[in-house]
């Protein structure tokens, strides 16, 4: 009883090293709890829909439009990846953007990341990059300008081919090899409204015959490398896309390594894009 007596004294007496003391105290407390509060809490990374295609698509005005509501405001080239938090209709119907942007109810939103890469080919690297190893990503749109398809084919195809035959990699060749979670893709028709645009069945045939050449002409030069028979068969199974060996390739092949393809029409200018947000809403 007399120890704690002199403990108590000695704790209330003002001096240098109890006011020492009591200052670290002060300082540290807080600071500690602040790590604490830090390393226990975990961090919510929002789902990404990852929008790629050539330039000259549509990919800016499509994020504006969405973003804003406003489909006049001038756009320009990316050079940058540009992510912009949006969010949809958390219950069990789809609305439109419009009707979303509308909605106050605290708790009826979910939020997601829409992310417009660079089109431009020396720039494409933004968007191959988070095809490859973004986590959160749950779905890829795929613009393009289908009134000017015909004259920009090649250059459309390749990027499409790169595009799916990463996703495919990621997913993994083999059934006991498959990612975490499936990544669908939209095929965006963009300026459906022209009176050039190719309907959305013919875009579907020409892409997937462009991408049936390109497959065939990349499995040709690897057989003209002069690699070895073996080293052939395996690096070009890998780097086949969709069924292994099929003589000609659809999008339906895609479903092997559990990616679904889909192809809608639509016109950023006439703000008909409904029904590309309601794909976005069904994947985040």
């Amino acid at each position: 009883m007399e120890g704690l007596k002199n403990t108590l004294e000695y704790l209330l007496t003002p001096s240098a090293p109890i006011f020492i003391v009591g200052a670290l105290i002060v300082l540290l407390v807080p600071i500690l709890v602040h790590f604490f509060v830090v390393r226990t809490t975990p961090y919510t990374t929002l789902p990404t829909i990852l929008l790629v295609g050539p330039s000259g698509a549509g990919k800016t005005s499509l994020l504006t439009l969405v973003e804003r509501g406003d489909k006049t405001v001038p756009t320009h080239t990316s050079q940058t990846p540009q992510p912009v938090e949006l969010t949809v209709s958390a219950g069990g119907a789809v609305q439109s953007f419009r009707e979303t942007a509308k909605e106050d109810a605290p708790g009826m939103h979910k939020k997601f990341l829409l992310m417009d890469t660079p089109g431009h080919g020396k720039l494409r690297k933004f968007a191959m990059d988070r095809v490859n190893t973004q986590d959160s990503l749950k779905g890829i749109m795929f613009v393009l300008d289908a009134a000017a398809l015909d004259e920009n084919l090649p250059a459309t195809g390749s990027y499409l081919y790169d595009v799916l035959l990463a996703l495919q990699k990621r997913m993994g060749a083999g059934k006991t090899s498959r990612g975490p979670s499936s990544i669908h893709v939209l095929i965006a028709a963009n300026k459906s409204d022209l009176f050039t645009a190719l309907p959305v069945s013919l875009v579907k045939s020409n892409l997937e015959a462009e991408l049936g050449r390109i497959r065939k002409s990349k499995s040709k030069g690897l057989l003209d490398s002069g690699v070895g028979a073996d080293d052939v068969g395996n690096e070009e199974s890998d780097n086949w896309l969709g069924t292994y060996g099929a003589e000609k390739f659809s999008f339906s092949q895609m479903r092997e390594f559990d990616l679904e393809v889909d192809i809608v029409g639509g016109s950023v200018l006439e703000g008909k894009v409904d029904k590309w947000w309601k794909w976005i809403s069904a994947r985040v």
